[in-house]
């Protein structure tokens, strides 16, 4: 049976390795960003991955991605931005860009894939705001907050839905091993909460 995922932010960081992992688990990807030469460095030497330039920000792209990719069986939506600076010193069209890609990007992409996994009662949706930015960023708390609301109205319909906090430094492998193990626990454990590996070997082996 073909699987297919569908990766946010795939041309960088957490969305590109995540990306990649999956390819070569066999999974058919569809990998989106907006940086088309990043998705290409992506996408080297892996024939099961379809990039497309996606602004997640827009409904109308993210609904032609879908109709694009036909049956989601996993998505990994890393796609987020991040002011720069201290809080209160945040430009304020910073700051406006994060809510918009970080929060209504994700709703966009949720709304356009969630549905059909709630029709199947089956699929995994994994949010993974803190993939540009700190977890207690405002857009990472209110990605938090949201899937918690999903989960009041949609819980126990076959999904599995994660919300992952990277701190800082993580390594983008430990990240995703956590997600992997995440899928064994109860389906209301919704919170994957990762920390860096305290032994710098195991920090060298993630990054492989």
């Amino acid at each position: 049976m073909k699987r297919t995922a569908l990766v946010t932010g795939a041309a960088h960081g957490l969305g590109a390795m995540a990306a990649r992992r999956l390819a070569a688990a066999a999974w058919d990807v569809v990998a989106v960003d907006v940086d088309e030469l990043g998705l290409a460095k992506t996408a080297q030497r892996s024939p099961n991955t379809h990039t497309r330039v996606c602004d997640v920000t827009d409904p109308d792209a993210v609904a032609q991605v879908l109709a694009m990719a036909g049956t989601v069986h996993r998505v990994v939506h890393t796609a987020s931005v991040t002011p720069t600076g201290p809080v209160l010193a945040q430009p304020l069209g910073e700051v406006e860009d994060a809510l918009r890609t970080n929060v209504l990007g994700t709703v966009n992409v949720v709304r356009a894939t969630l549905p059909g996994m709630l029709e199947r009662r089956a699929g995994e949706l994994f949010l993974c705001p803190d993939a540009s930015g700190p977890p207690q960023s405002p857009s990472a708390a209110a990605v938090a907050a949201y899937t918690d609301a999903l989960w009041a109205e949609h819980g126990g319909r076959g999904v599995k839905l994660r919300c992952v906090h990277a701190q800082a430094g993580t390594p983008h492998g430990l990240v995703l091993d956590a997600m992997d193990r995440s899928l064994a626990r109860p389906a209301p454990d919704l919170h994957v909460r990762v920390r860096p590996a305290r032994r710098p070997l195991l920090a060298a082996l993630a990054r492989r």
